[in-house]
């Protein structure tokens, strides 16, 4: 079991950058696959950013409409994971959960992912 919680959302201005967290627990947090994704009111669940470790390598996945404004990155010693995004915009207006699933394999599908965390608000004003 991995218990998965999120921080750091917020009101920010068009233009504006945030920094989300997600702190893990429960078990080896290096062995798990980590993403971010948002859902809008009336929208499904989509994602965001993904991070996963093969070997030595760590390969970084982005959703097209957030390539070059966001980036992922986690800090295994403190098993935590991170979303920087900067350069909001209205529409980036979201809930946004990290999730994590077993493995080093890539995917944007929710259904790949076995554990959420509750989320945290972002919403962006013009």
């Amino acid at each position: 079991q991995v218990r998965l919680v999120e921080s750091g959302g917020g009101l920010v201005q068009a233009g504006g950058s945030l920094r989300l967290s997600c702190a893990a627990a429960g078990r080896t947090f290096s062995n798990y696959a980590m993403g971010w994704f948002r859902q809008a009111p009336g929208t499904e669940r989509e994602f965001v950013a993904g991070i996963r470790r093969s070997g030595s390598l760590t390969y970084y996945y982005y959703a097209d409409s957030v390539k070059g404004r966001f980036t992922i990155s986690r800090d295994n010693a403190e098993d935590t994971m991170y979303l920087q995004m900067n350069s909001l915009k209205p529409e980036d207006t979201a809930v946004y959960y990290c999730a994590a699933r077993p493995g080093s394999g890539q995917t944007t599908q929710t259904t790949d992912y076995d554990y959420w965390g509750q989320g945290t608000q972002v919403t962006v004003s013009s």
